[in-house]
C-alpha cells in the first residue's frame, strides 16, 4: 500500500483524476469502477475537464457501478445511478452498452449480483477501482463485520450509513439495504485507490492505514492490496503515524 498526502481537496482531486485519465490514455478499453458520493465529485469534474481539453476518448471504456441503495429508483437524485450518469457517463459521452450499474429495484437481487459478477468476469476484471471511505470504515456498502471473501452481495446497512446517507436525498427516506461489489472485487482490481478529505475523516483514515487489517474496519483491507493507493489531503492525514 502506498500513501500520498496532498495539500488540500483540490490538489487531491486533481491527482486522483490524473490516475483515471492516465489509465485511459494507456488503455482505451480500461475497465473502471468508480464510487458515487461527495468525496469523488470534484475528481470526476476534473476527469471530464481533462478529457475534453486533451481530447481523450472514453467511448471504449467499460464501467461498473460500485453500489446502490436497494429500493431507490435510478431517477431519484440521491441514487448512485443518478450521480454517475450526471457527473460521468453523460459528460464523457460513454455508450450505454459499456455501462453496468446495479438494478436496485429488481425482485431478484441475488440474480442481479450474479449479472454484475459475470460481466466483470467477461471483461477480464477491473483495472482500476476508486472508492471513498465511510465514517464507519466501509467501502461501498461493505459494512463493518462483512466477510472479505464476498463478491457482489446484498447487505443490511449500518445505522451510521443509514443516517449519513440521508444527506443525498431531498426528503427523509428509509435506507435499509444496499447492493454492492464485494471486497474480493476490491482485492482483485488491478489498482485500488481510496480517497478521503477533511478533518472528519482523519480518525477512520488513521485506523485504516495504521491499524490492523480487520473486517470491523473494511477499508483496512487496502493494506493487503498489491497495488493499493491511499490519497488524502493534509487534514484527513493529520492523525496518521508517519
Amino acid at each position: 500500500m502506498l500513501l500520498k498526502i496532498y495539500r488540500d481537496y483540490n490538489e487531491l482531486s486533481a491527482h486522483a483524476a490524473g490516475e483515471i485519465v492516465d489509465l485511459v490514455k494507456r488503455k482505451p478499453d480500461a475497465v473502471l469502477c468508480l464510487a458515487a458520493g461527495d468525496t469523488p465529485r470534484l475528481t470526476y469534474e476534473m476527469v471530464v475537464k481533462m478529457a475534453r481539453e486533451q481530447k481523450i476518448d472514453f467511448s471504449n471504456v467499460a464501467f461498473i457501478g460500485l453500489d446502490e441503495w436497494v429500493g431507490i429508483p435510478p431517477e431519484n437524485e440521491g441514487s448512485c445511478h443518478y450521480f454517475l450518469y450526471k457527473n460521468l457517463f453523460i459528460p464523457l459521452q460513454m455508450p450505454l452498452k459499456h455501462i453496468r450499474v446495479f438494478n436496485a429495484l429488481t425482485d431478484d437481487l441475488a440474480a442481479e449480483c450474479k449479472r454484475i459478477d459475470n460481466w466483470i468476469l467477461q471483461l477480464g476484471g477491473i483495472d482500476l477501482m476508486l472508492v471513498g471511505i465511510g465514517m464507519n470504515g466501509h467501502i461501498g456498502f461493505n459494512e463493518p463485520g462483512v466477510s472479505f471473501d464476498l463478491y457482489s452481495h446484498v447487505i443490511d446497512l449500518d445505522d451510521n450509513t443509514q443516517q449519513v446517507g440521508q444527506k443525498y436525498f431531498r426528503e427523509a427516506i428509509q435506507l435499509r439495504k444496499g447492493i454492492t461489489l464485494g471486497l474480493q472485487h476490491f482485492l482483485e482490481a488491478g489498482k485500488a485507490i481510496l480517497i478521503a478529505n477533511g478533518i472528519k475523516k482523519s480518525g477512520v483514515i488513521q485506523q485504516a492505514v495504521n491499524g490492523p487489517v480487520t473486517n470491523q474496519l473494511p477499508a483496512s483491507i487496502i493494506q493487503n492490496h498489491r497495488d493499493g493507493l491511499v490519497m488524502v489531503d493534509e487534514e484527513a492525514a493529520s492523525l496518521i503515524k508517519k
